[in-house]
């Protein structure tokens, strides 16, 4: 079993740090090169920088649960979560198709778990 991670090309889960700049201000955010890439990959499917995609999800979160907290860990998480939509061929393997014309609630649609936090729950409180 362990072969199929421990083979793993080491350069992939070294860490890379990579300067960004959200609405004026410059602040780094460090992930593993392969994080980055998926991130590649998100972002060039709609036409986007790596740094326009964070910009995005940085500003979406923060409408979202008007808090950001471990921005770092959300972006692992994001590139995980397209991963496994992909394997959950919720998300087409197409690059071509972009990710902002998939109906989001089809996509999230009966998800297993708690993959996506309901419908009908509250956004979680801002913490500073």
């Amino acid at each position: 079993m362990c072969e199929v991670f421990v083979s793993a090309n080491p350069e992939s889960y070294e860490s890379r740090t990579r300067s960004v700049r959200l609405h004026g201000v410059i602040t780094s955010v460090r992930l593993e090169n392969l994080h980055w890439e998926v991130l590649e990959e998100i972002a060039a499917r709609d036409g986007m920088s790596v740094v326009q995609l964070i910009e995005k999800l940085h500003d979406e979160l923060v409408q979202a649960r008007g808090a950001v907290g471990n921005f770092a860990s959300f972006l692992r998480v994001s590139a995980l979560r397209y991963m496994a939509l992909l394997a959950h061929q919720r998300i087409p393997a197409d690059l071509a198709v972009p990710i902002r014309s998939l109906d989001a609630q089809a996509v999230l649609h009966g998800l297993p778990g708690r993959w996506a936090r309901p419908r009908d729950a509250a956004p979680e409180p801002a913490t500073s």
